[in-house]
């Protein structure tokens, strides 16, 4: 009792720095557009219900549409047809909504190759130099894509092969999922998967493998920038959807400035 008091008072204090991760959820918030003979997921929209007036005096409300994956989200194991049959969003544990960070930094990489994968030599590299990836923890890609978040052209990347975003290799992702006790994965780009996953020997390897296994997806994060290497802790926050594959969620992170 006496060290969650501690952190509150460090809250309070600013010597624990609270980080949002998420990215604002309104009419313009990119989405992940499929090839027209599937699905679409709906753009945000907020209807109002009343303003203060004849509809209602004294308060201001809204109803919203959206995809269950639009903006910052995460991804239930359900999501997947690997994970068929696994925990939808609301079964999720809440004590597997938290966890302490890894970040793993390949902006300059991505600056120079959009479409540039994280490898499994990458991420032994890492582990060799910083340790072993968290047990119950998140891994988040750090690659910058963020800071295109309020242009969704730009960061759609697309061109007539399609989009252009960086994500990881089937051998990265199968790693991840088999061989480490991470509970998931986060990213700055619309989806877990690289834009061009649909054309890999696995397609798309992320959703796939990381749903298979019962882990976890989050996307479309920002202020990644702001953590450490390690040390952080992350809190997401999904709604509790019954038999959703997903929700829009809100991500914070932990941060000792101390």
């Amino acid at each position: 009792m006496a060290d969650l008091m501690a952190l509150a008072e460090e809250i309070v204090d600013g010597s624990v720095e609270v980080i949002d991760m998420t990215a604002p959820l309104h009419a313009n918030t990119p989405i992940l557009g499929l090839p027209p003979e599937f699905g679409q997921t709906a753009s945000f929209e907020l209807e109002e219900i009343s303003k203060y007036d004849d509809r209602g005096p004294m308060w201001y409300w809204n109803n919203f549409r959206t995809g269950e994956h639009t903006g910052t989200h995460f991804d239930a194991p359900n999501h997947w047809v690997s994970g068929k049959g696994l925990d939808d969003v609301s079964q999720v544990p809440v004590r597997r909504l938290i966890g302490p960070a890894a970040v793993i930094d390949k902006t300059a990489e991505v600056q120079e190759n959009p479409d540039f994968c994280l490898d499994i030599d990458d991420i032994k590299a890492w582990e060799s130099e910083n340790g072993p990836l968290p047990a119950h923890g998140w891994l988040i890609f750090r690659t910058g894509w963020s800071s295109r978040g309020d242009d969704p052209e730009a960061f759609d990347n697309a061109d007539d092969e399609g989009p252009h975003t960086p994500g990881a290799t089937p051998a990265a992702a199968k790693y991840l999922s088999e061989e480490t006790d991470i509970l998931g994965w986060g990213v700055e780009t619309v989806g877990t998967d690289a834009g061009g996953a649909m054309n890999f020997d696995q397609p798309f390897p992320c959703h796939s493998m990381f749903m298979g296994a019962n882990k976890y997806g989050l996307t479309q994060l920002r202020n990644a920038d702001r953590l450490p290497t390690r040390g952080a802790v992350i809190i997401a926050a999904p709604l509790p959807i019954v038999t959703g594959s997903g929700s829009p969620c809100r991500v914070i992170a932990l941060v000792d400035r101390s």
